[in-house]
């Protein structure tokens, strides 16, 4: 029986991509480098940073990469709660879920505070036990450590819980813990992409969770 849902945050719960655009392109920039396509950017939502800079520029050189991510995370700092807004089914759909009995945890690679701040602006912040963020752990996703730490926060194992996101980095994330996982396609990844990885539903957004759930709560 499910105990928990931990969910991704940017682009399964808010749509951030204003502010990581805006956050991208400020940090390129200051690189001298010419700003990325929209699409191109959003494609990246959900990978490290360091790895976003590597696939935008194909450039490995250390310092640029550490320049990019100091110069991302300035601006964000000055930019990103205010660019980014919670989906509107987002607030009735966790009530819902809280109201089932399911327990409910974030982990994300945006940092920690920024959702705090996010939640907190929204009236969100008493619907999510546990979060972990960027800064929370060395190693980010695909690699398991956030799910896995957010996991033994809840006192839980991993067939305990379910992780949902928008795309396969989330799904291999989830693989990589051994913790079932459901996609939405709320984000820039297709349907026919989650063809590749393990699942155990598709589903439109997290409005559809509540009725996908009804019965599998402890």
């Amino acid at each position: 029986m499910t105990r928990a849902i931990i969910f991704d945050f940017d682009l399964t719960l808010a749509d951030s991509t204003k502010g990581i655009i805006e956050c991208v392109n400020f940090a390129l920039e200051r690189l001298n480098l010419t700003r990325a396509d929209d699409e191109r950017i959003k494609r990246t939502i959900g990978m490290s940073l360091e790895n976003t800079f590597i696939r935008l520029t194909g450039q490995t050189d250390n310092q640029n990469v550490s320049f990019f991510i100091s110069n991302f995370v300035k601006r964000a700092d000055q930019v990103m709660v205010d660019l980014t807004s919670m989906f509107a089914s987002v607030p009735a759909t966790t009530e819902r879920l809280i109201e089932m009995g399911f327990a409910l945890g974030i982990v994300s690679t945006k940092f920690r505070y920024r959702i705090e701040d996010i939640l907190a602006r929204e009236g969100l912040s008493d619907r999510f036990g546990v979060i972990i963020g960027g800064e929370d752990v060395a190693d980010q996703k695909p690699h398991p450590r956030g799910l896995t730490t957010a996991i033994a926060r809840m006192q839980m194992d991993a067939n305990d819980v379910l992780y949902v996101g928008d795309s396969t980095i989330d799904a291999l994330t989830a693989e990589r813990a051994k913790v079932p996982f459901i996609a939405v396609l709320s984000g820039a990844t297709s349907k026919s992409e989650f063809d590749e990885v393990p699942k155990v539903a598709v589903i439109d957004d997290i409005s559809a969770l509540p009725r996908l759930l009804r019965g599998k709560a402890a």
